[in-house]
């Protein structure tokens, strides 16, 4: 099949239907220190860039239900913890390592009910942006207020920025997004301060960064230098799969597809199993019967990418964690910037004019 899930469908020619889950290589970002150097903790430059520029909603999928992109759990707090957290930052603790302790204004209106996306203690790939969304939109007088309320420290030198991303599912205002200017380098350690009162910390895993080519109908796994390639399926002709860069946002055991979903009637309705969720549209990478005949000779889904299920499936979903960088090549149109962490497929400066505060600020 292809790519889609139960929740709303792209504007276009043809409409794709995505499911819910967690937010989420290339050369690491940042610059590697000398030999006995102690990492030092720093803050990341907070500028932003462009999510103005998301391409057309026009390509189809599957339809799945299952989790998918922005279900994250405990990861909002009300405006009452909040304030709470804020009084006790500025007593700090008693060792001394509150990070917000006198560093912190009290927490704007726009915090009430933040997001963030990735949870407290997670492991995540190379690719995964720190997605925080708001509860109402932010007007756009009051973002760089918020931006300045933001705060990403990191234990190597990278330059990163935030950036205010036009989310496919939400109001303009509602999401706003750090990446650093190339993917995270495996290893780093991450803390991200949102207002006063939320707090994650995370870690970079290995890289592993996967490229589709539809026309080569082949998927190359590039993963700790070591190098391997999968016989795929893409989207047909009418229906083809995305082009351009996208992250992992979840993955699922089984996910269900119904074809009525993204108006293609009867003609399928069926559970697939090894699910690698990619666009909020419901683009996934899953398990896919007629791969075993068609992978490396024929594109013949509805937008998904097929693997075979002979065990490819199987094995690419087993090493792969939200955050991973699956690249499309060979296709017709680039996916969005909000349709799931599109957040890559802009120019460094582009994503830099997406800041509320400017340009290098």
């Amino acid at each position: 099949m292809a790519k889609g899930s139960r929740t709303t469908g792209n504007r276009g020619r043809r409409s794709e239907a995505g499911a819910g889950g967690s937010r989420l290589g290339g050369s690491g970002a940042g610059r590697s220190r000398g030999a006995g150097a102690k990492p030092r903790r720093r803050l990341v430059h907070v500028i932003a860039a462009t999510a103005a520029c998301a391409v057309a909603f026009a390509l189809t999928g599957c339809a799945g239900s299952g989790e998918g992109v922005r279900v994250e759990g405990p990861s909002e707090i009300p405006r009452s913890q909040a304030e709470a957290d804020a009084q006790g930052d500025a007593q700090g603790d008693a060792q001394g390592k509150n990070l917000n302790a006198g560093a912190r204004p009290a927490p704007l209106p726009a915090f009430d009910g933040v997001r963030v996306n990735i949870a407290e203690g997670q492991t995540v790939g190379v690719g995964m942006p720190i997605s925080v969304t708001f509860a109402l939109p932010v007007p756009a007088a009051e973002r760089a207020a918020v931006e300045r309320q933001l705060r990403v420290t990191m234990d190597v030198d990278a330059e990163g920025s935030w950036s205010w991303v036009k989310d496919r599912t939400l109001a303009d205002g509602q999401r706003v997004d750090f990446r650093p200017r190339t993917y995270w380098q495996p290893g780093t350690k991450v803390t991200v301060e949102v207002g006063a009162g939320l707090t994650r910390h995370f870690t970079i895993g290995r890289s592993l960064i996967a490229t589709v080519d539809v026309r080569r109908h082949t998927m190359t796994v590039e993963k700790d230098g070591r190098t391997q390639r999968v016989p795929i399926t893409a989207g047909a002709p009418g229906m083809e799969t995305w082009n351009g860069t996208m992250v992992v946002s979840d993955k699922q055991r089984q996910v269900f597809m119904d074809s009525r979903t993204v108006g293609y009637g009867e003609e399928y309705a069926d559970w697939y199993s090894y699910a690698v969720h990619l666009t909020a549209s419901g683009t996934y990478l899953h398990e896919n019967p007629k791969a075993t005949t068609y992978a490396g000779r024929q594109n013949v889904t509805h937008g998904c990418v097929g693997l075979a299920d002979d065990g490819t499936a199987k094995r690419f979903y087993d090493q792969v964690i939200p955050g991973d960088v699956v690249k499309v090549t060979g296709s017709k149109e680039t996916v969005a910037v909000g349709n799931g962490y599109g957040d890559w497929n802009l120019s460094w400066e582009r994503w830099q004019e997406g800041s509320a505060l400017g340009r290098g600020a």
